[in-house]
C-alpha cells in the first residue's frame, strides 16, 4: 500500500495537476490544447529528384558528368604524389622483417589447424619475393634512367611515388606501378628515393640510393 501511494505521488509530481483525472472507464477527451498546423516540410527525395530534372533539362547534369569524368581521368593518369618523400642525399640500408605473430588460430575450411595463436609466421619461408622492388620519383629523369637500368639488369618491378606511370609506359614500352597512398613506402620505412627492396634469406633488405643529379633537380 505504501509503495502504491509513493508511486501515485511520483506520477503526480511528474505530470502536474493540470491533467484531468482519468477514471477506470477509460480516457477522456482533453480537447485542443493549442493551435495546430499541417506538416509543411517537403520530402527530401522529391526535392532532390526535382533538382535533378532541372539540371538535366538545362544541360547542367551533362556538364557535371563531363567534369567528373575529366577529374577521374586526371586522377588515374596522374595520381597524387606520396607525401614527405625526398631525393636521397646519403646512402642508407636496413633490413625489414615481414614476419607476423598470429593473433588467433588459423584453420582451413575443414577446421584443420594451419597456425596456432602466438605462432610467428614469415611469408618468405613459404614464397620468395618474385622480383626486386624499385621505388622512384617518376618526374625525375635521373631516377627514371636508374630504374630502366635496374629493370634491365634484375627485372625489378618499378614503382613510382610521383609522376604518371601511364605516360612512362607509353613512352618507354614497359610496365610501371604506383604506390597509392604511400602504403608500401610507409611499410618499408622508405623516406628517400630511389630505393631498392630485395630479399636476403628470410628478411628484405631496403636501400636508399644516392644518384648524381643535374643542378637544380
Amino acid at each position: 500500500m505504501i509503495a502504491r501511494v509513493a508511486l501515485t505521488a511520483a506520477v503526480a509530481l511528474l505530470v502536474g495537476p493540470a491533467l484531468p483525472n482519468v477514471g477506470a472507464a477509460g480516457a477522456r477527451d482533453l480537447g485542443q490544447l493549442g493551435q495546430t498546423w499541417p506538416i509543411a516540410e517537403l520530402d527530401m527525395l522529391e526535392v532532390m529528384y526535382a533538382r535533378l530534372l532541372r539540371a538535366q533539362a538545362s544541360g547542367e547534369l551533362d556538364r557535371m558528368n563531363r567534369q567528373f569524368a575529366a577529374r577521374s581521368t586526371r586522377k588515374v593518369m596522374h595520381p597524387d604524389p606520396v607525401a614527405g618523400l625526398t631525393h636521397a642525399e646519403e646512402p642508407r640500408e636496413w633490413e625489414y622483417d615481414p614476419a607476423i605473430t598470429v593473433a588467433a588460430d588459423i584453420r582451413d575450411t575443414k577446421g584443420n589447424l594451419i597456425a596456432a595463436r602466438g605462432t610467428r609466421v614469415n611469408p618468405l619461408n613459404v614464397v620468395s619475393l618474385p622480383r626486386q622492388l624499385a621505388f622512384i620519383d617518376g618526374d625525375s629523369p635521373e631516377e627514371l634512367e636508374w630504374a630502366a637500368k635496374i629493370g634491365d639488369d634484375t627485372k625489378a618491378m618499378v614503382i613510382m611515388v610521383k609522376g604518371s606511370p601511364f605516360e612512362q609506359m607509353k613512352a618507354r614500352q614497359r610496365r610501371f606501378y604506383f604506390d597509392q597512398g604511400g602504403n608500401l613506402t610507409t611499410k618499408f620505412g622508405i623516406r628517400h628515393t630511389p630505393a631498392l627492396v630485395r630479399q636476403k634469406g628470410d628478411v628484405l633488405v631496403v636501400g636508399e640510393v644516392v644518384l648524381k643529379r643535374e643542378i637544380g633537380t
